[in-house]
């Protein structure tokens, strides 16, 4: 029994893994010997350190049988064998050379030692002391050349020891060798063989259909019978094109998560470089790598980066390293050689200004456009970053999906952190309604400015600004519903009137032009009440202006220039010149300030026909400093203007040029 366990511990102690044999222990136990050879006395054992005093003592006594000055530094003592097994001397070990003392002594005084036992040495011998009592006396030179060659040794391991460091830092990076001939290697960093990125496409809130799109790649890869026994080929390369904070990499996280393939992930500037050649290396390194792992996927992620349409930078000629690296990558993802198995998947949020070549079939086979979330979409994100949260129990998830119009995923989860550290600021136990509220106004108006110094007369002015947005507002049927008025100071605005934009997929001329005169109610209750006016309505004449422009010159919606759009979808450009002719340019002008001045006199109508409201109005934001819609239906009754939403058809699109916005702020 006693055999079987030790049998059984032996084999338990031989299965325990054994450290890893590594070449770095070669040096050390080569820097160890040369310390140690280093550290030993070549002729021999250690000898014991004396005192000088010691040395004159042991010569009164006659036990001394020589003394030898080695190098004018150093004194090494040889003790008479009639005395070697004296108790003194039996604690020391012997050596060939019979010497077991020494001490060091300062050049400088070596002469003078010297010369005092060459002195007691003939004293000696005029006193009649025989040659075996008495001691002998020599100085020699001594020449270690073992010692100097460690000592070189060392010296430059030591500078090769640097010079490793310092390379390795400069490249980026360890290895055997340090990274320096490796510089022209890809930078992707792949997800596989064990190792996820955690996310799937359950934690992407919404983009359903980018999530088919991408979700049929991935099925491919784990399919491919299922497609190919119909003659079907996989897609070569996909294109996330969208907004920032939009999910585009959350998407490539979830094919990361989901696909059961390699997959490289890495930046578009991941390829660029100051050395010459370095990018187009790095784009054959990578997929080199990738064709030995296919099937797999490559994640570029802006690629902007490298995929900028050639010969548009008139500083830089044809050939610069940029356009080597993009031409790189076009001979890689459809060129002469085969790439079977390796899938492109790209995102960017300036797909305009990519290089047409590399937007075709056969390199991007989809362009898959991931939009702004839309009123349901923003409800599913909502859930998923409200999870976390200790919220308060009748939160309605519906009314922050409604208050967040035009807001990206992104700025969903910033607004969702931001609410619970407004709560812990208020030391509340959950986070509620209106922390949600305090952040939107904090993410969109910027910091509130409490200390901010305001005059009467301008916080008045900015009271009748405000309020002339809001009733101007609320009497149109196009404006945007008003959420609530405040004149408290935030970022670079004195006050704000906050909207809820209705989730439009078209735009009317009637839409247009009444928005725009929602917008010049301030400057124009300015005009009518105070009689001049402010600097105020910055932000407003911005908007107005570009609205008007995009009516003449984009939309075709002016009557007087008709059925002509100058926009340039393709952004091809027009280089110096315009696409119309100079008296065309200025019946444009006219035309924006017709319809400016339009609607500007029209807000004045509005204005002074239900001035008595206006001035209760701002007499409420005076005293309050903020008011609600609850506070405009006191004053002015419910709003005659019921709103019918119509789900968004599949084949309608959003004009190019519209901006959803939440607020007007005044400069």
């Amino acid at each position: 029994m006693l055999n079987k366990k030790n049998n059984k511990q032996n084999n338990n102690n031989s299965n325990k893994k054994l450290p890893k044999f590594n070449f770095y222990w070669i040096y050390g136990i080569v820097a160890v010997l040369l310390i140690g050879i280093n550290l030993m006395n070549f002729n021999g054992f250690y000898t014991k350190k004396i005192e000088e005093n010691q040395l004159w003592e042991w010569i009164e006594k006659k036990k001394v049988q020589q003394v030898e000055i080695i190098n004018n530094s150093e004194v090494k003592v040889y003790i008479n064998k009639k005395y070697a097994n004296d108790p003194e001397f039996t604690n020391n070990g012997k050596n060939k050379n019979n010497y077991q003392y020494s001490f060091e002594i300062p050049k400088d005084y070596s002469a003078e030692l010297y010369q005092k036992l060459l002195e007691r040495a003939q004293k000696n011998k005029k006193e009649g002391i025989s040659n075996e009592n008495n001691f002998k006396v020599n100085s020699r030179t001594e020449e270690n050349f073992g010692r100097e060659i460690i000592y070189w040794i060392i010296f430059f391991g030591i500078m090769i020891a640097i010079w490793s460091f310092f390379m390795r830092r400069v490249s980026g990076g360890g290895g055997a060798g340090g990274q320096i001939f490796n510089i022209g290697k890809s930078k992707a960093q792949m997800f596989g063989q064990g190792k996820s990125t955690n996310v799937t496409f359950d934690n992407v809130a919404g983009l359903q259909e980018a999530k088919e799109e991408v979700r049929e790649i991935v099925d491919f890869l784990k399919n491919p019978k299922k497609y190919t026994a119909l003659g079907a080929k996989i897609p070569k390369g996909a294109l996330l094109v969208g907004p920032p904070g939009t999910g585009k990499t959350l998407i490539a996280k979830a094919v990361a998560g989901e696909a059961k393939v390699p997959f490289f992930s890495l930046s578009g500037s991941d390829f660029v470089e100051m050395f010459v050649g370095v990018g187009a290396s790095r784009v054959r390194d990578l997929f080199k790598q990738a064709k030995e792992k296919s099937p797999c996927i490559i994640f570029i992620d802006e690629i902007d980066a490298i995929g900028r349409a050639r010969g548009k930078n008139p500083n830089m000629g044809s050939n610069d390293e940029r356009e080597n690296t993009l031409n790189q990558l076009l001979t890689e993802m459809d060129g002469f050689g085969t790439n079977s198995g390796v899938i492109i998947l790209a995102a960017t949020n300036r797909a305009d200004i990519l290089d047409r070549a590399l937007m075709r079939a056969g390199r991007f086979d989809r362009q898959i456009y991931v939009d702004m979330p839309d009123l349901n979409e923003r409800k599913e994100i909502f859930e998923v970053h409200l999870k976390p949260l200790k919220l308060e129990k009748k939160l309605d998830k519906d009314f922050l999906a409604r208050q967040t119009p035009g807001f990206s995923g992104a700025d969903i989860a910033n607004i969702c952190n931001e609410a619970a550290l407004i709560a812990a600021r208020k030391k509340k136990q959950t986070v509620q309604k209106q922390d949600f509220l305090d952040a939107v106004d904090r993410i969109i108006g910027g910091l509130e400015k409490k200390n901010k110094i305001i005059t009467k007369e301008e916080k008045k002015t900015i009271a009748y600004h405000e309020a002339g947005h809001a009733t101007v507002s609320w009497m149109l049927e196009h404006a945007n519903p008003l959420v609530k008025v405040t004149i408290v100071p935030r970022g670079r605005s004195l006050g704000a009137a906050w909207y809820l934009p209705e989730e439009r997929s078209l735009n009317t001329t009637e839409q247009i032009l009444d928005e725009m005169c929602a917008a010049l109610g301030g400057r124009a209750a300015e005009s009518i009440i105070f009689n001049k006016i402010s600097t105020g309505a910055l932000s407003d004449l911005e908007k107005v202006t570009k609205q008007a422009m995009a009516m003449v010159t984009i939309y075709g919606l002016d009557e007087k220039i008709g059925n002509v759009s100058y926009y340039d979808s393709q952004n091809q450009g027009y280089g110096f010149t315009k696409p119309y002719s100079e008296e065309t340019a200025k019946i444009i002008d006219q035309e924006i300030k017709k319809i400016i001045d339009g609607q500007y006199e029209r807000a004045k109508a509005i204005l002074k026909k239900h001035e008595d409201k206006l001035h209760q109005l701002a007499n409420k934001l005076l005293e309050t400093e903020v008011i609600f819609k609850e506070d405009l239906e006191v004053i002015f009754g419910k709003r005659p203007f019921e709103k019918e939403v119509v789900k968004k058809d599949e084949n309608d699109k959003e004009a190019p040029n519209e901006e959803k916005t939440s607020s007007k702020k005044s400069a």
